[in-house]
């Protein structure tokens, strides 16, 4: 999975759980950030969500289910 395609996921998930509109959570939840797997071997990506403080909870909440099934991702 590359960066592009986990944030569709979960734009997708934010979407089905929670409403609202896919610009509104893309804007919330910012970029995908990735990190040297040297520096970070069990997880390379990261996410600063900057939304509402609703929506920051729902975004972590979801990130921590993500990440136990995709902690590796690419470009």
């Amino acid at each position: 999975m590359n960066a592009h395609q986990l944030q569709d996921m979960l734009l997708t998930r934010l979407m089905r759980q929670h409403g609202g509109e896919r610009r509104r959570w893309r804007s919330a939840m910012g970029k995908i950030r990735l990190h040297d797997l040297a520096t970070h071997p069990h997880c390379n990506w990261s996410i600063y969500p900057s939304g509402s403080s609703r929506e920051n909870a729902a975004i972590e909440r979801l990130l921590d289910d993500v990440r136990g099934m995709q902690p590796i991702i690419s470009e």
